[in-house]
């Protein structure tokens, strides 16, 4: 099963993934940390992430860039957080693949595939506001909706949570 939750700032969107992934599976689960903490506030997303989910037994991978190097187990679940995190990550980091990030993340996708189960990733919607960009925020919106379109097209389950509530698109 490949599952895409998606959703704006808030949304619910990391609690549903959870439960999802709780809910198919029935080994090993690990969970895929992709956010690298610059600030404040993201030390506190990242903590917050972690009391939800310390309950539920997940194996957490740290894998900032580069996904085609996690090591997950044969018929593991997977639990991805976040696609929008990683899109950043492999666009702006010293070791991140610059303008090839769309193909490389898409190759880590294929390699967690091959392995996994389950597999459900957690990306954001930045789509709604209309607002003008500069030209490195837009070619970051660009890469991020090309995987987004790749991942539906990929997945079994496609997921919007706005409010909380899940909204089943696929």
């Amino acid at each position: 099963m490949f599952v895409v939750v998606y959703g704006g700032s808030g949304s619910g969107k990391s609690e549903f993934a959870e439960t999802l992934t709780v809910d198919y599976c029935s080994g090993v689960k690990y969970y895929i940390a992709t956010m690298q903490p610059f600030d404040d506030e993201s030390y506190k997303k990242i903590d917050r992430h972690r009391r939800m989910r310390k309950e539920k037994n997940f194996e957490t991978i740290e894998c900032q860039t580069n996904l085609q190097k996690a090591e997950i187990k044969q018929g593991s679940t997977v639990l991805l957080e976040c696609m929008s995190n990683l899109t950043a990550n492999e666009m702006y980091s010293d070791n991140g693949a610059k303008e090839n990030t769309v193909s490389e993340i898409l190759k880590g996708l294929e390699h967690l595939k091959k392995a996994a189960k389950n597999i459900v990733v957690v990306t954001n919607n930045i789509f709604d506001d209309g607002d003008n960009y500069d030209e490195d925020s837009i070619r970051y919106m660009n890469y991020l909706a090309q995987i987004n379109n790749e991942m539906s097209r990929m997945a079994d389950e496609v997921y919007e949570v706005v409010h909380g509530i899940a909204l089943k698109i696929k």
